[in-house]
Order: structure tokens, then C-alpha cells, then sequence
């Protein structure tokens, strides 16, 4: 039995979404001829076009992800030979620079990051409201008040008893 996204969860519409924005631009960059290019790699690829070779933290710093993510990330572009990593400063520190054959893509990549930009803003102008203006207004919302706080706050109105272990947590302001 298929659900409709208005029955599904907050956090399981959100990742619906991803998944069906992030699938097509995977099938579309397929089609330029991406084999084996994920999405989520041109975020790093821009970043590194831009600053050139590069700390993880600063890549992390440069898409607005957290260094984990931006590290993972450049870990799977090594695997597939898109990325190099050398020694930086120190030994905890990696310094991610382009290969050849990812700067051979990027003709390639530039193409469907623009026809993307263009796809999005016309899926923009489609709807009752930007999603990239939403998208913005939410990422600011939670900024000024994490949504932690708002479930805390939520359970605190409700009085329901089973949530009294989750209010004591927070009240100590336990992670």
C-alpha cells in the first residue's frame, strides 16, 4: 500500500522529496554521460573549482555541512577517482584537491549543474510558493530556534506523563 505524502511524517516527506529530486539529477547527469557521479558530489566540486585545493574543514565550512558529511563524501569521490587527498599541516588534517579526471568532467558537470539551476527555478516558478525560498525561511527558523527546542517545547505543553523522562533530560540540558 503506497502513502500519500500528506499522510507521511515530516522528516519522511523531506526525505521522499530528496530522494526523488536527488534520483532524477543522478539520471540526468547519467545522461550527459556521469556514470558513477552522485549529486552530492558537485557541492564539493564547485567548492574546490572555486577555493582550489582545499581542507575538508573548509570544504565542510564552504557548503554549509558538517565536516562528517563533507568528509564522507570526499571519501566516496576518492574511491571513484574524482579527488586526491595529501597531507596537510598536520596529521589530522587532509588537504582535497581535484584529479585530472575530475577536471575533465567538469565541462560536463557545469552543464548539468546550469540545466539543474534551470529546472529548479522553473519547478519554482510551478508551485504556490519558491521551494528555494522555503527552503531558506526553514534553514533560518531552525537557526533561530532548533527543532529540538520546538520538540521539547511541544512535549512540555502536552503534560503527556510518558514524555516526563524527555522534559527531565532536557531541563538538565542534556545532548
Amino acid at each position: 500500500m503506497e502513502v500519500s505524502p500528506r499522510e507521511m511524517a515530516l522528516g519522511t516527506q523531506l526525505r521522499h522529496l530528496l530522494e526523488l529530486l536527488d534520483g532524477d539529477v543522478a539520471k540526468a547527469g547519467a545522461d550527459l554521460g556521469l556514470q558513477d557521479y552522485r549529486p552530492r558530489f558537485s557541492p564539493i566540486v564547485r567548492a574546490l573549482v572555486e577555493l582550489g585545493p582545499s581542507p575538508i574543514r573548509d570544504l565542510a565550512r564552504a557548503i554549509s555541512v558538517t565536516h562528517s558529511a563533507a568528509s564522507q563524501t570526499v571519501a566516496q569521490m576518492s574511491r571513484r577517482g574524482l579527488v586526491a587527498l595529501e597531507p596537510g599541516d598536520d596529521a589530522r588534517q587532509h588537504i582535497v584537491r581535484l584529479t585530472a579526471k575530475a577536471q575533465s568532467l567538469l565541462p560536463t558537470i557545469e552543464a548539468e549543474w546550469a540545466a539543474t539551476s534551470a529546472a529548479a527555478a522553473a519547478l519554482d516558478a510551478e508551485l504556490p510558493f519558491p521551494l528555494s525560498e522555503l527552503l531558506v525561511a526553514l534553514s533560518d527558523a531552525l537557526r533561530r530556534r532548533p527543532f529540538r527546542q520546538r520538540i521539547a517545547d511541544a512535549a512540555l505543553a502536552s503534560g503527556d506523563e510518558s514524555l516526563v523522562p524527555f522534559r527531565e533530560a532536557l531541563a538538565r540540558g542534556a545532548d
